[in-house]
């Protein structure tokens, strides 16, 4: 039977009832936002996983299996590295406590020839540098890292139970993913207004752009921070999983990326006359930092992602500050939703323009 088409008047009275419910859906939904986005993340991860396993069982078994191995590959590592985080963090807001950081970043300087003829040198250039201002400064950088990483520490620890629900209810949304994802997209595709090729290209970029995040980043990001904190154990640095943690968070962001602890790591080194270990430093930065990003980044994500250094970097940062740890994801996520309305616009519905050379 052919699909009747609603008088006009209908569709007046109808529309606001409609998108009035789909506020209402929205808003009900809306406490498990977090949640529903990383569970769609890990189960598009999965799904190759999913989708072999079901040959040789029941859908529901393959299902539950994947589940299992998210567990075991995901949560169990998560709980053991908030456990080390949250003892490092808290020993290391303890001893800047007791060391006075400041104190002894302004006798370091002051008594530092190097530093002084440095400082004689910008004076002869009209630029005022005081110690002072220096070791403030540094100081306040590295406690605002440990205070930054103690409170999510201590906060993820605090909430374990809330934690830990939040996770057993992400795995229930992947089980049924799993299972009725393609049903699921189809009811959404029905539901679109936008025609089946402008669907296909946007679900292709969130596509792409999660294999990007969980693979290209979140895989580099771990070895990076991992072998981080390897170094810092092998020079005997304090709190090696939780300038670790800084770093994997830190190789996120293309543009920096580990730099961001190891340049000032080595330049601490240099400044304490070990100039040997401040060099190898810079090298297994380099070294590290261009291994991953050009060798190993690209044969995990391919080439298919075409996003600006510059407005990843951006991304990141604004998803921080508007949803913190998280904004990780959301930050490249919402980019990718813009640029690729952008470019359906561009190419469907823009009207033709002519520029001027």
């Amino acid at each position: 039977m052919p699909k009747q088409t609603a008088p006009q008047s209908t569709v007046r009275y109808f529309l606001p009832f409609y998108i009035g419910s789909i506020l209402l859906m929205g808003r009900l939904l809306w406490p498990f936002v977090s949640i529903v986005i990383l569970s769609l993340l890990l189960g598009h991860l999965f799904w190759p996983v999913y989708v072999v396993l079901k040959r040789r069982m029941s859908n529901s078994f393959a299902s539950l299996i994947t589940c299992l191995l998210i567990v075991l590959l995901v949560f169990v590592p998560l709980i053991f590295l908030v456990v080390a985080l949250s003892k490092e963090a808290v020993s290391y807001t303890q001893y800047l406590k007791e060391i006075n950081l400041a104190a002894q970043i302004t006798d370091f300087i002051q008594n530092s020839t190097l530093l002084a003829r440095l400082q004689t040198r910008l004076s002869g250039l009209g630029f005022a540098v005081q110690a002072e201002d220096i070791s403030s400064n540094l100081s306040n950088y590295a406690s605002q890292i440990g205070l930054f990483l103690y409170d999510m520490a201590r906060s993820w620890a605090a909430n374990i139970m809330i934690f830990l629900a939040a996770f057993a209810l992400m795995v229930v949304i992947i089980f049924f993913l799993l299972l009725d994802g393609g049903r699921l997209l189809k009811f959404i595709l029905r539901l679109s207004p936008l025609p089946d090729r402008q669907n296909h290209q946007l679900i292709v970029k969130f596509q792409e752009i999660s294999a990007a995040i969980l693979l290209g980043n979140g895989i580099c990001g771990l070895l990076q921070g991992g072998l981080g904190g390897l170094l810092f154990v092998y020079f005997g640095f304090t709190s090696p999983v939780m300038w670790g943690m800084v770093m994997a968070m830190a190789a996120f962001l293309p543009i920096v990326g580990i730099g961001l602890v190891l340049l000032p790591a080595s330049l601490i080194v240099w400044l304490n006359g070990h100039l040997g270990q401040a060099i190898f430093i810079v090298l297994f930065y380099l070294t590290l930092s261009m291994s991953v990003d050009y060798l190993l980044k690209p044969q995990l994500v391919g080439r298919k992602v075409n996003m600006h250094p510059i407005l990843v970097f951006l991304g990141i940062l604004g998803g921080i500050k508007l949803f913190g740890v998280l904004g990780i994801i959301y930050g490249p996520l919402i980019i990718t939703g813009f640029l690729t309305m952008a470019d359906i616009y561009l190419k469907n519905y823009a009207p033709e323009r002519r520029i001027a050379d």
